[in-house]
């Protein structure tokens, strides 16, 4: 037996929850830095505030993936923890930029620093099963198309979530202003919004979705074929959550040769995301360090949520309409070698950037670079684990996504403090060098599907 091939729409439904999960994720990464440094924080400690995020990635994904493996009920085997992830995020989502109403109790930056915990966690539950439900539910010649299409939601979910402050202020008229320390009112609502279209996007691929069953996955002829794999690799036995360090040890190669891939990619997105925007504020405004609540610094941030978009439309459009095409042509590593190169010159032009619409021409590298990153590995990786062991390989390798963010964050603030003298921009030229690494290291991946393609 086969799995049914699934039409486009089956596969857009399945992924539709995607386009919520990042939005919100879009709203975090763009403004996140932008509402703890109008709660208090410096520059240099912007890292360790978001230390929470990869960390809660580590903790939480490879547990979520296990149980989601070996978890089968009424309302199916990933369903459940969509909705849970979901709703939790929606809650971090509404609180982190009206955490000064807590401030009876304790101080509004460390309330924001708590509301982000909480995001990154629900994010990370409801992440993993996501891509899990992919390597369940299609079969191996439509998996690079079923990555292509969860990162093009992921893409447009992004762009509306970076843009919509931009938005509402431009468009709507919605007051950007910042007083006192307040969070401006377009963000509240920008992020109140997001939560909505989370929770209603999940919706869509839980109504719409069917799970295969324990029994009905093993019954199709390519799990059948894993499963003979896994046998005779010793790894058929009884699963239990400490068996995730033994998982880990055995690894597959093509996961450990990726791993570095990852490692340096998600180094550079990191940097990315906490830097930008005090980097644009100093480097594109000429506003001083100590610049956190002028109008011209609440300029800089709806900038830097429109260049985000850009990025994450780029990212859309490529992955729904080239990657698929040049994969097939010049196979995955070739093109997610080639992407990464694209991103690390976007991140290292910036520099060189005479205004801040310029920037536009940099973030199209690095949008090509983010649609490669968020399918190509997954994609690679799919066809060279266990079916059985797919949700908890997913969420191990998320190791390799949240370890470099770590490290980043615990050198990143004092890199910029000492070594580029709160000049942020140089942490951005940092993360170019970082994807051009990650380019190079490509090569020595061993695609398994390319290979028995050929």
């Amino acid at each position: 037996m086969e799995k049914r091939k699934l039409g486009f729409w089956e596969i857009w439904n399945m992924s539709f929850g995607f386009l919520g999960i990042q939005m919100g994720f879009a709203l975090q990464n763009a403004n996140a830095s932008r509402i703890l440094q109008t709660f208090g924080a410096d520059v240099d400690e912007l890292s360790w505030f978001w230390i929470i995020a990869p960390l809660m990635g580590l903790i939480v994904q490879p547990i979520i993936g296990h149980y989601s493996d070996n978890t089968w009920g009424r309302f199916g085997r990933r369903k459940p923890f969509f909705l849970t992830g979901a709703l939790l995020a929606s809650v971090g989502l509404i609180l982190m930029p009206q955490a000064d109403i807590f401030i009876a109790f304790m101080p509004a930056l460390w309330v924001g620093a708590g509301m982000l915990m909480v995001m990154d966690a629900s994010f990370n539950i409801a992440m993993e099963p996501f891509r899990a439900l992919v390597g369940d539910n299609l079969r191996s010649d439509q998996r690079t198309l079923g990555f292509s299409i969860q990162t093009a939601l992921i893409g447009f979910g992004a762009v509306i979530g970076s843009w919509l402050p931009y938005v509402l202020t431009n468009w709507f008229h919605v007051d950007n202003s910042s007083e006192n320390g307040k969070i401006p009112h377009h963000l509240i609502v920008s992020f109140v919004i997001g939560a909505l279209v989370l929770v209603a996007s999940i919706m869509v691929t839980l109504f719409s979705t069917k799970e295969y069953s324990p029994e009905e996955l093993a019954r199709f002829e390519d799990e059948q074929a894993h499963q003979k794999a896994i046998e005779k690799e010793g790894l058929d036995k009884k699963s239990s959550l400490m068996d995730i360090f033994e998982d880990f040890r055995k690894m597959p190669t093509t996961m450990r040769q990726l791993s570095w891939v990852q490692f340096f990619s998600w180094f550079a997105l990191f940097g990315m995301w906490v830097f930008t925007t005090p980097a644009i504020a100093q480097h594109i405004y000429g506003l001083s360090v100590e610049d956190h609540t002028s109008p011209a610094f609440q300029e800089a941030g709806d900038w830097v949520g429109v260049i985000f978009g850009v990025y994450n439309l780029v990212s859309a459009l490529v992955a729904l309409f080239f990657l698929p095409i040049l994969a097939k042509k010049f196979g995955r590593k070739k093109t997610h070698s080639i992407s990464l190169i694209a991103g690390g010159l976007g991140l290292l032009s910036m520099y060189f950037m005479p205004n801040k619409e310029m920037l536009i021409i940099s973030m199209i590298g690095v949008g090509v670079a983010w649609a490669s990153i968020l399918s190509m590995p997954y994609a690679i990786l799919a066809g060279a684990i266990s079916p059985k062991k797919m949700g908890v390989y997913m969420g191990i390798f998320n190791f390799f996504i949240v370890i470099p963010q770590i490290i980043n964050a615990l050198i990143g603030g004092p890199l910029v403090k000492y070594l580029y003298n709160d000049h942020a921009i140089y942490a951005l030229m940092t993360s170019g060098v970082s994807f051009l690494i990650a380019a190079a290291l490509v090569v020595k991946v061993k695609d398994v599907d390319d290979v028995i393609q050929k």
